[in-house]
């Protein structure tokens, strides 16, 4: 199962007869539900050709990932545009006395249905709809008969230019190509429109070989397949209130709130139909702030995918007045309330495991972590006289490796998190090893750990320290994913979970400062024996010889 996905993306160049290098250069990539495709072809007249398309590609692209969020994409286009353009003008006068820093631009920007682009130059882009081709971009060439290949504008050929922009709306199933002039001068647009399905790196290789490998010119392509607004997309763009105020025996949709269940009273436990749910509201500071109101929105959107018996159902209504989402409401109590009275099972610990490491391999299939996995996001409740665990909160489900700060309750952080490294598979390992260990000794095995606080991480005490119930090898096992050093903890939930159903396959723990005697004390001590057998051996054969 793959997370839902708006686009398809693929992209691919070659260089011309024999060069190694391209100067082309060019990107795609998605950003919050927003694409950006763009090819750069260098002009190959200029000294600085390959720089200029190499830095155009990597300005636009960064300046995207980091634009203001109150500019709307046309200005951010004008924007980054013109301004990449006069520092690539200004430099090349500055080291060159003329204009060496040229390169064409072509780029596409698709915002939920909305398709915005430019191009500078002659580098195409077009737009495959219902089996017909159509080119959206203008050629900035010369008109004059035998001057076709003269370009009239690129970037960093004059300190202002004037780029070609336009804009529509896309349907489901379009394809854009975004291409050099490499491309499309070998192939004509009744071969583009038949072959484009290929993707980028079959359009380009189809091209080569018409020329038998041997292109005349660098040839790139970009190719965007639209698919559809994405779910979270439409959950955006819906114009629901998001209430300031809630009040207790308030009634929104049918469901009455009964109570706040925390602090913010922004969670809710309602009651519809006799049935008891939970209602979560955006906090009311969304309403100004875009950024807090996409967190919901995406918290929503995880809510209402993630099925899966780890987590509560979860369901967005369709005709709902106002912003919330609801969730089944589980009866039972955290794993952080019941281990203050008794610490788990063993066999509830080793059930405990099982559930984070297949709920964790169950979200890295939509490329996704838990984010908070701590003993107060773990519910427990029965089932046939059983313990079942529920892992809750959506809102701290984040993409794999997109996260690089201190994002998550500290205590249960692994300490490259607090030197900048991203959360991964390892990290998410750390934080389940720390909630068994909690939850079989009722201890932190590194301390509490305040926020801001950079902690130094020693050698923590043996689970048996505490609990002389934990068999060795589940000690082991759990010292191994809270090891400090990342290189000598569990790097894959996989391998976790392997050892977790095969104890004999758990090798004993022992810290990076145990003695040899400590690691290995049978085989130590045996040959001790050995030796002392030999020694006396020897000194009885010496008195023998007298």
């Amino acid at each position: 199962m793959q997370k839902e996905k708006p686009f398809s993306t693929s992209a691919f160049g070659l260089a011309k007869g024999k060069e190694l290098v391209s100067e082309d250069f060019f990107a795609v990539r998605v950003y919050d539900e927003i694409a950006i495709g763009i090819v750069c072809d260098g002009v190959g007249s200029a000294l600085k050709g390959l720089e200029a398309s190499r830095r155009v590609v990597n300005n636009l692209i960064n300046n995207f990932k980091n634009r203001p969020k109150s500019w709307s994409i046309e200005k951010s286009l004008e924007t980054f545009i013109r301004n990449i353009n006069t520092i690539l003008y200004r430099e090349s006068i500055e080291q060159y006395e003329r204009a060496e820093l040229l390169t064409t631009l072509s780029i596409v920007v698709i915002a939920g249905n909305r398709l915005y682009g430019a191009n500078v130059g002659d580098s195409p882009i077009y737009l495959l709809r219902d089996n017909h081709l159509k080119k959206l971009s203008f050629d900035q060439v010369s008109d004059e008969p035998g001057m076709e290949h003269v370009l009239l504008q690129a970037i960093g050929m004059d300190e202002e230019i004037e780029p070609y922009f336009f804009e529509n709306n896309l349907l489901p199933n379009d394809t854009l190509l975004l291409c050099s002039d490499g491309l499309s001068n070998l192939l004509d647009e009744e071969s583009i429109k038949s072959r484009i399905a290929l993707d980028a790196i079959g359009l380009v290789k189809y091209a080569s070989k018409k020329v038998d490998d041997n292109l005349p010119d660098d040839t790139s392509a970009v190719v965007i397949k639209y698919h559809g607004i994405s779910t979270f997309t439409q959950l955006k763009e819906a114009k629901l209130e998001i209430p300031r105020n809630l009040k207790k025996g308030e009634v929104i949709d049918g469901y009455h709130l009964i109570k706040p269940l925390i602090q913010n009273e922004r969670t809710w436990l309602v009651e519809r139909n006799s049935q008891r749910y939970v209602m979560k509201f955006p906090l009311a500071e969304a309403v100004e702030d875009e950024q807090l109101l996409d967190f919901f929105i995406k918290e929503a959107w995880n809510a209402k995918r993630l099925k899966a018996g780890f987590f509560p159902k979860a369901a967005v209504p369709k005709n709902r007045s106002k912003r919330y989402y609801i969730m089944r409401y589980i009866d039972g109590i955290t794993l952080k309330e019941y281990i203050k009275k008794k610490p788990l099972s063993i066999e509830d610990s080793v059930n405990l495991a099982k559930t984070l490491l297949h709920a964790s391999q169950y979200l890295l299939k939509f490329d996704l972590v838990h984010g908070d996995i701590k003993p107060e996001n773990i519910i427990i409740t029965e089932r046939h006289g059983k313990k079942v665990f529920k892992i809750i909160d959506f809102g701290s489900i984040v993409e794999i490796f997109s996260i690089t700060s201190r994002a998550g309750t500290p205590s249960y952080l692994a300490p490259e998190r607090f030197e900048g490294e991203s959360i991964s598979e390892q990290t998410e390992i750390f934080a389940i090893g720390v909630t068994l260990y909690e939850a079989l000794t009722q201890r932190l095995p590194y301390g509490e750990i305040e926020p801001f606080q950079t902690p130094t991480f020693k050698s923590a005490k043996p689970l048996r320290t505490y609990n002389k119930m934990v068999p060795a090898w589940l000690e082991s096992l759990i010292m191994n994913a809270i090891e400090p050093d990342k290189s000598r903890r569990y790097e894959l939930y996989s391998e976790m979970e392997y050892q977790l159903s095969h104890p004999d396959k758990v090798k004993p723990y022992f810290q990076k400062s145990a003695t040899l005697l400590e690691k290995y004390p049978a085989q130590i001590y045996r040959w001790l024996f050995v030796i002392s057998f030999i020694v006396n051996m020897y000194l009885l054969f010496l008195l023998i010889k007298k």
